[in-house]
């Protein structure tokens, strides 16, 4: 008899740290402006890659419409996988800035001059303090900017995929 309370008591037990593992692993990928950074700090200075230029981040948006911010990395398998998405983005003249997450300036280069270049600029994250400015927990993460409000409209964390160029179109019309 005391074999089996024994034998239950362990069983119970492993169904319970099963259980809660399982929910710590379950996490939800829908990121609504609730669960996001509400506004960007647009006071922040970052380099240009291309110029070494220091400038506001403020300069790079524009005020009258959304924008996408793509975080990416010459080292990140996924980014380039994602490159041709945003080079279709590009190619339907959407404002799509760069920030370059912990990278060397010479391999990011060199990754966009293989790849093709579909930002409007790219600054330089070398200490990944831009990045979490946004909200970035990795790289590829892509975001849609309020023009008008400088508000997260919307994550998307890893690469981007066919479906979500439908999206981000769909958004910037609806937002503009």
């Amino acid at each position: 008899m005391s074999k089996n309370i024994k034998f239950l008591g362990l069983l119970l037990t492993l169904i319970i740290i099963f259980i809660i593992l399982l929910k710590g692993l379950n996490v939800s990928k829908d990121y609504s402006n609730e669960k996001l950074k509400s506004k960007i700090d647009f006071s922040l200075n970052a380099k240009k890659l291309f110029s070494d230029e220091i400038i506001n981040i403020s300069d790079l948006f524009d005020k009258n419409s959304p924008s996408v911010v793509n975080i990416w990395a010459s080292w990140c398998a996924p980014c380039r996988e994602e490159h041709q998405f945003l080079m279709k983005l590009k190619d339907m003249n959407i404002n799509i800035i760069g920030i370059n997450y912990k990278d060397s300036p010479k391999n990011a280069k060199n990754f966009l001059s293989s790849l093709g270049n579909p930002y409007s600029e790219v600054i330089t994250d070398n200490d990944g303090t831009k990045s979490i400015e946004f909200g970035a927990i990795g790289v590829p993460e892509t975001f849609i900017i309020s023009g008008k409000t400088n508000e997260i409209i919307k994550k998307y964390i890893g690469p981007l995929t066919s479906d979500n160029l439908i999206e981000i179109k769909n958004l910037l019309k609806k937002n503009a």
